[in-house]
Formats: structure tokens, sequence, C-alpha cells
């Protein structure tokens, strides 16, 4: 390989780090909030949970 050739590979292999770091900083974040998500509006619409006789008495008062 020449110095030529080995620049470029090093720089390619760079950007390619970079933006697989990119790519991780949005993919993690929406991964996380989703997972927020689904489990709040689990608690919230499991039958169990609004079945329980203080929830009732809760939304009675």
């Amino acid at each position: 390989m020449t110095g030529d050739a080995s620049v470029r590979l090093i720089m390619t292999i760079m950007m390619m780090v970079f933006f697989a770091g990119l790519a991780l900083d949005i993919a993690v974040p929406a991964v996380a909030l989703t997972l927020m998500a689904t489990l709040k509006w689990l608690v919230e619409n499991w039958p169990a949970a609004n079945d329980s006789p203080s929830m009732r008495k809760a939304e009675t008062a």
C-alpha cells in the first residue's frame, strides 16, 4: 500500500466511525423514548390496574 492509499483508508474509517456515532446519537434516544411511551401506555391501559377497588373509589370521588 502506498502512503496515499493508507491515508485514504484511514480517512474512510474515520468518516465511517463519525457517521455511525451520529446515527447512534439519534437512534438510542428514539428507542428509549419509544420504550418509555410504550410502558406508560401499558401502565395506564392495563386491565387489572383499572379494575381495583381503590381505582373505582378514586373515580367516583
